[in-house]
This record gives structure tokens, C-alpha cells and sequence, in this order.
């Protein structure tokens, strides 16, 4: 189930590698036939426990496990004018299991809903002129599951300064979905077969500065602008009113999303880097959220670095939220959502990363082994792990 998921959607991208570019010597040869540049797969498994189920109204398990592989291949050559294109190819797949979303049928013990896979692939080009320092990029993107069907496209144009330091981006996104309305089995029209659906639409503009402030120092500010419309409720999450009544979650049909950080990375000589993360989060659902973000890389040998880390992120809560058995009739919209409560949570863990010079297991272009294992706690109860694996090819 989609909304299940997000958590350990949200969790898992913070573990996928972005692979730097390798600087280019724009005066020598540059080849003209298209060739793989870079491999990365990319294996993880997470599990979260908790007792405040949006499926059965705010109680219940959260017990949860997600076991995702995802491989990106990254193709590139040089046209007659010396322009760079780089195509991007990603495809990856998921099934996780979930105790919440198996009571969708409170007397089943083991219902269709208890287990779902997810595929997502996706394709990207950017178009690169590195002597004006000018690129363009467009994307499309899919993502596939049971109850939940999207489609993603985005479009980016980034632009350097006269002096290569400093870089300005702007992209704009688009997400159309589609979900199935699998209503809780209480709440069903008899005889009812089939599930009706909804639309759900996102679209995202964002734009970015980055700079390098001297040889230590380098810093990016970013902001985005989101919007949704349509279907935006989970129509399998309960809300249990005062009087004992239950019915289905309920909540407005648009959402605005304003997020704005700033990033900076700092370097502490060859063998050490600060990097530092803060985020303010606003909406019109009245939630408010900061995230502040540390991780500090540090190489020991030159083959073997490690990378501790450590995130904050506190909220206040959206005002259509209420636990279990207080909303009222009263009310137009409503959720016992523990996810649009008012919590805190810490995020930790270390990342170990390998670089042999011969290669991995004497691979040679298996040049990067990169494992990461993180905790997650709440102060609504809930906690999970993740560990990934990361090997590149180049």
C-alpha cells in the first residue's frame, strides 16, 4: 500500500549514492561512441515496528519489512560539437510485507492486502555543454503497485558561473496518479464488486544555488514549491469518531508544500569532510517541520572510509489529526494518521565504504563496495532499521 510505504521510501533514498562526476578534459579526445560509464546495484532491507496503525484507526501494528533492489546504468558519449549526453537508466523493484495493511479485512488472517510488490523504472538525458557549463535534462518515471499506479516526468536546466564555482538549477516535476479505493471491508456496499478510483496529481518546481565559497567550503540553497490535487486521503485508513462510529479518512482535495534548506560541505584536509543539512517545512495543513542533518566522512586508509551520521526532524502536526476514538461528526476533515502528528524523531548510523585499488575481490572495475545501516526512532513509538548494499562498476 502506497501510504504504508512512504516511511520506508523516505528512509531508503537517503542511502542511495550520488556518483560524482569524473572532471573531463574539455581540450583532449573525447570518444564519439556511446559507452557505459557506470553501474550502480543497490540491495536494501528495512523493518519498522509501531502500535499506531492508520489502517485500524490510529492502534494496531506497524510491523513492516521492505526488501528493495534497484540497478542504474549510466551510458555516455560525445557528439561532433563536443556536446556530452548521458543517458540514465534505472529499474528497480520492491515487495514488502505489512501487518497494518493486512487488516484492511479485520477477519482475515492472511488477506491479498498483507503483501504487494512494487516496479519502478525510470529514464533520464541530460544534454551537457561543459565548455559554456550549460545542461538540460528530461526524465520519465513509472512506479507500479497493487492499489497505486504513477507517472512521473521532469524537465531541469542548470547553468555555472563564468568561473565554473558557482551553478543555478531549476527543474519542474509532474507525478499523475492513480489509486484504487480499497475501502476498509466494514465500510463496503453490499454486493459491490470490483473497487472504484481516484486521481491524484503533484507537480513540483524547484530551484537551486550552489557555490564554492574557497577550497574548504562549498554551500547550496534550495527551494521547491509543491502541489497537489484530487484524491489525497488513503481510502483504507479508519477514523473512529467519539460515539464508537467508524468511517473512512477523510481530507481536503489540494495541499501547497513549501520547503527551503541549505546544505554546506566543509573540508577538513584530504581525509575528512563536514557535511551539514537544515530544512524548514511548511504547508496549508497547518504542518510545520525542521530537519537538520550531519554526517561526517572520514577516510582511513586509502582504500576504507567511514561515515557517520546522524538527522533530527521534528513537526508540529497537522490540525486534521486526532488520535483514536476523539474525532467528531462535527469535524469535515479527519485522520488518526500518526504521520501528520505532532512528533520528533533521530535518524543514526555509519556507513562503511571500500575502494581497493585492484578492484573489489580483485574485479577491477568493481571498484566501490559502499554497506550503510541506520536506526530510526519516534516519539509516537515507532522504530526502525535499514541496511543497504551498494557496489559500482566503472
Amino acid at each position: 500500500m502506497k501510504r504504508i510505504f512512504l516511511t520506508g521510501a523516505a528512509l531508503l533514498a537517503l542511502f542511495q549514492s550520488r556518483a560524482q562526476d569524473i572532471p573531463t578534459d574539455s581540450t583532449g579526445y573525447k570518444s564519439r561512441k556511446l559507452k557505459l560509464e557506470e553501474v550502480n546495484l543497490v540491495s536494501s532491507y528495512y523493518k519498522q515496528d509501531g502500535n499506531n496503525s492508520a489502517v485500524t484507526g490510529g492502534i494496531g501494528s506497524e510491523h513492516l519489512t521492505d526488501i528493495a533492489n534497484t540497478i542504474d546504468v549510466r551510458l555516455v558519449k560525445y557528439g561532433e560539437t563536443g556536446i556530452r549526453h548521458t543517458f540514465d537508466i534505472e529499474a528497480g523493484i520492491d515487495h514488502y510485507t505489512s501487518a497494518s495493511s493486512d487488516m484492511i479485512d479485520l477477519s482475515a488472517n492472511s488477506s491479498a492486502s498483507s503483501s504487494d510488490n512494487r516496479f519502478y523504472p525510470s529514464l533520464t538525458y541530460l544534454r551537457e555543454n561543459e565548455e559554456k557549463g550549460r545542461a538540460y535534462a528530461f526524465g520519465v518515471s513509472s512506479s507500479t503497485e497493487f492499489d497505486y499506479q504513477s507517472f512521473g516526468a521532469n524537465i531541469a536546466f542548470s547553468q555555472k558561473t563564468r568561473n565554473k564555482n558557482g551553478e543555478f538549477t531549476a527543474k519542474l516535476q509532474t507525478f499523475i496518479d492513480q489509486l484504487k479505493l480499497i475501502e476498509p471491508v466494514e465500510l463496503r456496499q453490499p454486493g459491490s464488486e470490483g473497487y472504484g478510483s481516484a486521481s491524484r496529481n503533484t507537480f513540483a518546481g524547484t530551484l537551486s544555488y550552489s557555490q564554492v565559497i574557497n577550497k574548504n567550503l562549498q554551500i547550496m540553497l534550495v527551494g521547491d514549491v509543491i502541489s497537489q490535487n484530487g484524491y489525497l486521503s488513503l481510502p483504507f485508513h479508519r477514523v473512529y469518531f467519539a460515539d464508537g462510529s467508524v468511517h473512512q479518512e477523510k481530507m481536503p482535495g489540494t495541499r501547497l508544500k513549501i520547503p527551503v534548506g541549505i546544505r554546506a560541505s566543509y573540508f577538513l584536509g584530504d581525509n575528512m569532510i563536514i557535511r551539514a543539512y537544515y530544512r524548514y517545512y511548511t504547508d496549508d495543513w497547518s504542518l510545520k517541520a525542521h530537519t537538520a542533518d550531519l554526517e561526517i566522512p572520514v577516510k582511513l586508509t586509502q582504500a576504507f572510509s567511514l561515515s557517520p551520521f546522524y538527522r533530527y526532524y521534528t513537526q508540529s502536526g497537522t490540525k486534521y489529526f486526532k488520535p483514536y476514538g476523539e474525532h467528531t461528526a462535527a469535524e469535515e476533515f479527519y485522520t488518526s494518521n500518526y504521520d501528520l502528528s505532532r512528533f520528533d524523531s533521530s535518524f543514526f548510523g555509519m556507513g562503511m565504504k571500500f575502494t581497493p585499488p585492484n578492484g573489489i575481490f580483485g574485479l577491477k572495475h568493481w571498484n566501490t563496495l559502499e554497506i550503510r545501516y541506520g536506526h530510526y526512532t519516534r516519539t509516537t513509538n515507532m522504530a526502525s532499521d535499514i541496511i543497504s548494499i551498494n557496489i559500482k562498476y566503472r
